[in-house]
């Protein structure tokens, strides 16, 4: 390669490109994911540090009582390092790997990419993104199933970060928010927030944050101290599913 060649591949013109083309892309978290990578050389040769992918989300945080979001990745998977792509050439790199656990569902706000990228040194790194769309686990969908079962409608889902009792791999947590409007709870409680953590295929452990109704003077000083907030911890498993509403309607008598 000539000098000028160099120069031209080191600063992205006529370089190579990414495209990475999923199985399918309606998947469940813990699943197994399938795909090839295409490389396609562009008008001179180029070498390639790394190829990788990485599972992405967003989620929310807060600084100076301001709100703003920041990308986390919940993995990374390197395909392959140290190699050249010639100009014109295609090359395709078959990958597979397992969803994590804690992949966040497509509800609400929250969203999902698998982001392909060429590490080409002193380049513009080409990248390539693909959304997915998560569904539910049976467990998950269960649990959320049961607490509508109540008079519960869901109102938001988010990533937030996530509180210092709570992180495990990742930096933040799904929360999903539930508001009464009927039932025996309606009248009763404000809101009911969610957090869903699996802790393997088929169990989790759920961390509620039952928000009570504010009743006379006393509950209108608590709720302005935020004294009139719950937390509450449950381990479910999917063996716990033909049950749940009536064990989360006991449960939840307890704290309205």
């Amino acid at each position: 390669m000539s000098f000028f060649n160099k120069v031209l591949a080191s600063v992205g013109i006529g370089a190579a490109t990414v495209d990475t083309k999923l199985e399918k892309d309606r998947v469940f978290p813990g699943e197994e994911i399938k795909g090839v990578v295409e490389i396609r050389g562009g008008n001179v040769e180029q070498q390639i540090d790394d190829i990788y992918l990485s599972v992405n989300t967003q989620y929310s945080k807060e600084s100076d009582d301001k709100k703003y979001y920041v990308t986390a990745a919940i993995e990374r998977i390197r395909l392959a390092s140290g190699f050249t792509v010639t100009a014109k050439e295609t090359r395709e790199i078959p990958f597979s790997f397992r969803l994590p656990l804690e992949t966040p569902v497509s509800m609400g706000k929250a969203k999902v990419w698998v982001a392909t990228g060429l590490d080409i040194k002193n380049a513009v790194d080409p990248s390539d993104k693909d959304y997915l769309n998560v569904k539910p686990s049976a467990l998950l969908d269960g649990v959320l199933n049961s607490i509508t079962s109540l008079g519960f409608r869901l109102r938001e889902v988010e990533c937030e970060q996530a509180p210092y009792h709570l992180r495990g791999k990742a930096p933040f947590v799904q929360e999903f928010e539930f508001v009464p409007t009927s039932g025996v709870f309606r009248g009763r409680l404000d809101e009911l927030e969610l957090v869903f953590l699996p802790t393997s295929n088929n169990t989790a452990d759920l961390y509620f944050q039952v928000d009570r109704k504010a009743r006379g003077l006393g509950g209108f000083l608590a709720e302005a101290l935020e004294m009139d907030e719950t937390n509450v911890r449950l381990s479910v498993s999917t063996g716990d599913l033909a049950t749940l509403p009536q064990s989360l309607r006991s449960l939840l008598q307890k704290y309205s």
